[in-house]
């Protein structure tokens, strides 16, 4: 049995623990209601605007809209958001999973280009092979969750979308959490360009008659960049929510748990100290004992 000392150590330990993840659970729910406001009032309306850029798309050719290529796939740029910080359970490493599985798997064979959101995708992947080297993209991205908001996510987004046109990728592809609630995220992976047309239920491409107001070529120089950027731009909102509820209850189960120590160990000093009692009045019954005899 571990001494009191060594106890009351732990015991002070535990507590201080307690006190920190309880503190960082507090701060990360504050965090998230913003967060959450945020993105559930951007979802619908990204959503609406990437239909629409679905449509639109379906009725032009490629030689009308930049944004659409024959799907190739020689060059994939995969675009991971993470986090900068940790203590957020499984957020950071479900993304950097997938990351890798579509690596060695959907584009195995492909030159991949892996270009990073925040800290701690820039740590799995900057001694890689795949981490961005010399080219038109974005550079220390990792700022932009200091000071989330649609001008500097479009900023980033235009110069993927420079670098698409450049040709230097053939497919954009997003990589992040979802947000669902604050105890659940869902990993999800986004093609961001080329630009997919509308479907059918049959699968086959669908034909619309849309009539171009002013013209076409307005449409492609303003909204579909408009739309290109929301959509980048939700998919951070999403991400940066989807943080902060996972660290939400990771810090929450982590004080539970530091709630539970902290009653086991103070069992444990209890039984400890009465048994350093019960040992001392023998010692002193024994003591008294061999002065009578």
């Amino acid at each position: 049995m571990a001494s009191l000392k060594e106890v009351r150590n732990r015991i002070s330990s535990v507590n201080s623990t307690m006190q920190i993840t309880s503190a960082m659970k507090m701060v990360s729910a504050a965090k998230l209601r913003r967060a959450q406001d945020a993105v559930t009032q951007m979802r619908p309306y990204s959503e609406k605007l990437q239909e629409i850029l679905q449509g639109v798309s379906t009725g032009l050719d490629t030689s009308e809209n930049v944004y659409t290529r024959p799907d190739s796939n020689e060059s994939v740029l995969i675009v991971a958001i993470t986090s900068n910080r940790g203590l957020c359970g499984a957020f950071n490493s479900q993304v950097i999973k997938r990351v890798n599985s579509l690596i060695e798997n959907e584009y195995a064979g492909r030159r991949i280009t892996v270009l990073t959101f925040g800290k701690k995708g820039e740590d799995a992947f900057r001694k890689t092979e795949y981490f961005i080297k010399g080219t038109l993209l974005p550079r220390h991205t990792n700022e932009i969750f200091d000071n989330l908001d649609f001008k500097h996510a479009s900023v980033a987004a235009g110069k993927i979308m420079t670098a698409y046109k450049a040709k230097q990728f053939d497919k954009v592809v997003l990589v992040y959490n979802s947000f669902k609630n604050a105890a659940s995220q869902i990993i999800t992976t986004e093609q961001f360009l080329p630009v997919v047309p509308m479907t059918t239920e049959d699968g086959g491409v669908a034909s619309n008659d849309y009539i171009f107001e002013p013209n076409k070529e307005e449409i492609v120089s303003d909204l579909i960049p408009k739309s290109l950027k929301t959509q980048f731009y939700k998919a951070l909102l999403d991400s940066f929510a989807s943080e902060h509820g996972a660290r939400m209850t990771a810090m929450h189960k982590a004080t539970d748990n530091a709630s539970e120590m902290l009653k086991d160990l103070k069992l444990t000093y209890n039984k400890a100290r009465q048994a350093s009692i019960t040992n001392e009045i023998l010692e002193i019954v024994g003591g008294a004992e061999a002065l009578n005899g």
